[in-house]
């Protein structure tokens, strides 16, 4: 039994899904998923954000055949099997499933690692139509999710590195992205789109951005769900996260026409005839020097207790704001898991005791 049900890739879907081509991915995950440790929600969630993303919610289970000038090139691909001539190599091995398999390499591999698993397949060499049929077309995403180790990756929350396995680069990663928010959430028992409730359970910035932090929790919660998970080595507890430049503040030179509390020029007493200076035979009597120095201590110890009482003031509102936000949170969680199974109005916000239609 898969860990993830037809229902729930529906309400992760962002469109209406093609029921045959997902069919036919559930009964190669129901048999074949726990073989190759597909059985867990963590790794599911990024197997189906790539695979509904490569296939638009399972609507494409062949490639759209232009030709573009870019499949034409495909004809003679030599590095995936194709032949040097232009024969048709392009078209007869183009993308089909819902992972895109695509050059005659591919559907050879797909083939001998069928074979490997003791499974008695065509010879998609000879009869690539073949792998659209069941049960190959919902076996080929596993095959490819196999082959490039991509479990690794799953474990340690890295779509983006996932990303460049399947698509050899980054496109589509925004998509790619948000699927990765829809799925867990489904998966943890959230609406899809229900970002804000998961944050808040969560203590996170209820700010309803899919962040590095937020999927970070996304991913701890789907590992906890399998229980002893979280203690293997592979398994990382937050994701890696994209990287993003840190601004670095420019500091200007001083101005000036600066007073010489604003500047950052050093003065360096010397002692010229008695007296101290700055070096250059402006002179300042040490008595000045030392007022001055006091003056800047007290201004300073000043603006420090200001600064320390508004963060004080700032810190308390954020925590009375997370604390009121948290035990809201909890108490709506507490009633959806009291509530009996399909009677959860998720626009109302609370459950329903009687069959839809029926008073509240």
């Amino acid at each position: 039994m898969s860990a993830i049900t037809a229902q729930q890739v529906r309400a992760a879907a962002k469109g209406r899904v093609n029921e045959s081509n997902l069919a036919s991915v559930l009964v190669a995950l129901d048999k074949y998923g726990e073989r190759f440790g597909m059985d867990r929600p963590h790794r599911l969630a990024q197997y189906f954000a790539q695979l509904m993303h490569e296939s638009g919610d399972f609507r494409y289970d062949r490639e759209i055949w232009g030709a573009t000038p870019a499949q034409q090139r495909y004809d003679t691909r030599t590095d995936l099997g194709n032949t040097p001539e232009k024969d048709g190599d392009g078209y007869l091995y183009r993308g089909r499933t819902g992972m895109q398999l695509t050059g005659k390499d591919n559907y050879q591999q797909f083939r001998d690692w069928c074979r490997a698993a003791g499974l008695d397949c065509p010879d998609f060499g000879k009869d690539p139509d073949a792998v659209n049929t069941d049960l190959w077309e919902g076996l080929v995403p596993l095959f490819y999710w196999d082959t490039r180790d991509l479990n690794r990756w799953a474990d340690e929350g890295d779509a983006e590195t996932i990303t460049k396995k399947i698509n050899g680069g980054k496109n589509g990663l925004a998509d790619r992205f948000d699927r990765l928010a829809r799925t867990p959430l489904v998966l943890l028992r959230y609406r899809a789109d229900n970002v804000l409730q998961f944050q808040a359970d969560q203590r996170l910035q209820v700010d309803g951005d899919v962040g590095p932090k937020t999927r970070a929790a996304m991913h701890t919660a789907l590992v906890a769900l399998t229980p002893g998970e979280a203690g293997r080595p592979e398994v990382k507890a937050t994701p890696v996260t994209e990287e993003k430049p840190v601004p670095v503040p420019v500091t200007p030179p001083p101005s000036l026409g600066a007073p010489w509390w604003k500047s950052k020029e050093v003065i360096t007493p010397s002692v010229i005839g008695g007296k101290a200076g700055r070096g250059d035979g402006a002179m300042f009597s040490t008595p000045r020097l030392i007022v001055a120095a006091a003056a800047r201590a007290i201004v300073a110890a000043v603006v420090a207790w200001i600064y320390r009482q508004g963060g004080d003031d700032v810190r308390t509102s954020i925590e009375r704001q997370n604390n009121e936000a948290g035990r809201t949170a909890d108490d709506v969680r507490s009633r959806f898991d009291l509530c009996p199974p399909g009677m959860w109005d998720f626009g109302a916000g609370k459950c329903r005791r009687t069959a839809p239609g029926g008073g509240h």
